[in-house]
């Protein structure tokens, strides 16, 4: 089992209890806010490094930086890091798309992470403003007009919605 999946099934499914769990993802989330703003205040920098240095830099477990790793992956500038496959040998490269990422936190309802005040010093409130509309306008579903008994069939058969579709 690869570390990912470990970490998955630790902070997802098996061997923990939800009490246990609750507290896995309080100190996972205490974690990865003080890893953000480490980054965030050199976002420039590229760090690179294994999964074990890194875990060491940040001052955390294994597990925890693989979490981590799997969350800020899509954030990243043009590529991805092998989450699925990396051991604690593989090297790594944290290089942000700081709107990827502001995005990406708003979408994750973590408002502990994009309201860090240090996104205030990286990206315009505008922009903030516009991402974070952006990103709940993406998750809104809109329905179209209901169709009416004796409407036309969507569907193009020319029959009436009850006569056709609307007959189940």
């Amino acid at each position: 089992m690869t570390i990912l999946e470990n970490w998955r099934n630790l902070a997802y499914g098996e061997g923990l209890d939800n009490k246990q769990r609750e507290q896995l993802w309080t100190n996972y989330f205490l974690v990865e806010k003080g890893i953000y703003e480490q980054i965030l205040s050199n976002p420039t920098e590229v760090i690179e490094g294994t999964v074990e240095e890194l875990a060491k830099k940040y001052d955390t477990d294994i597990q925890t930086m693989t979490g981590f790793l799997d969350g800020v992956n899509e954030s990243l500038k043009g590529y991805e890091n092998p989450v699925e496959t990396m051991d604690e040998q593989t090297t790594v490269k944290i290089e942000i798309d700081l709107e990827k990422l502001y995005y990406n936190m708003v979408e994750a309802k973590a408002d502990w992470l994009y309201n860090l005040p240090q996104w205030e010093e990286l990206l315009p409130e505008d922009t903030r403003k516009d991402l974070y509309k952006k990103q709940k306008i993406s998750g809104t579903v809109v329905k179209g007009p209901k169709v009416g008994r004796n409407d036309p069939c969507p569907c193009g058969s020319g029959k009436k919605y009850k006569k056709c579709c609307g007959s189940n």
